[in-house]
């Protein structure tokens, strides 16, 4: 995949400020697709010891989640944890496992926040322009801003608002169980993130991302090459992960 050339990764908080700052500018927020087909999921796992980063994607087709590609990364960890600023620390690796990738998404998920971020650049907001493609941040946890409790059922979700605006969603993806935290990314909406995030759900957390969370757990336990999935939604070498049912796309608008 081609993607935007990153100024040189940070050392400190004081560098990574200015690059997110900097690239802040090139985010652009609205619209979205109206048709989607590739969904990847990112996700991230470290090392008992914490010096080792492993990233992982997961590609499904739409309407299904069928599984069509996965790709993945390690590297050594250069950035210290610091809440804000998890894109300096995963982002490298991130990247490098999304140049492995042979298809082309049309949108992509991340465990982590978008705009809803104390600078409104967030992982998804940040990789998503380095990709230049759509991108949401579907997030377990909150990272800033204040909201009511969603409606219980699937598909209830309440504003996230920080600073005075709204920065995102709070959403329940499936009955009466704990809402995830949706943020735009880049290219587009938060109805059309909305709408395709609930496209992706057969359990409370996005199919991509749940996929790609399987992955680099898988990683941090084998030094073997990970499993691989084939398009037809089984995996070469070992037993075959079903195709998931289609799921009816809400109109959000």
């Amino acid at each position: 995949m081609a993607l935007f050339r990153h100024p040189p990764w940070p050392s400190t908080v004081a560098e990574a400020r200015r690059i997110q700052v900097a690239l802040r500018r090139r985010l652009s927020v609205g619209g979205g697709p109206r048709t989607v087909r590739l969904v990847a999921g990112a996700d991230c796992a470290f090392s008992a010891d914490g010096g080792t980063i492993f990233a992982g994607i997961a590609v499904v087709a739409l309407p299904g989640l069928d599984p069509v590609a996965t790709a993945w990364a390690k590297g050594r960890v250069t950035f210290p944890y610091v809440p804000g600023y998890l894109s300096f620390r995963e982002g490298p690796v991130f990247l490098r496992a999304a140049r492995r990738l042979r298809v082309r998404p049309d949108l992509w998920l991340f465990d982590g926040q978008g705009i809803a971020h104390p600078r409104g650049f967030g992982l998804a907001a940040h990789l998503g322009v380095l990709l230049d493609r759509p991108s949401v941040g579907c997030a377990k946890s909150r990272l800033v801003g204040e909201h009511v409790e969603p409606p219980p059922g699937r598909g209830g979700w309440a504003p996230l608002m920080f600073g005075g605006r709204r920065v995102g969603a709070v959403l329940r993806t499936r009955d009466h169980v704990r809402p995830l935290y949706v943020s735009v990314g880049h290219r587009i909406s938060l109805a059309a993130a909305i709408r395709w995030v609930l496209a992706c759900c057969a359990y409370r957390v996005p199919e991509p991302i749940r996929l790609a969370e399987q992955l680099v757990n898988r990683l941090k336990r084998s030094r073997r090459r990970p499993i691989r999935w084939c398009p037809c939604g089984g995996r070469s070498g070992a037993a075959s992960i079903a195709p998931r049912s289609p799921r009816p796309v809400p109109d959000w608008g």
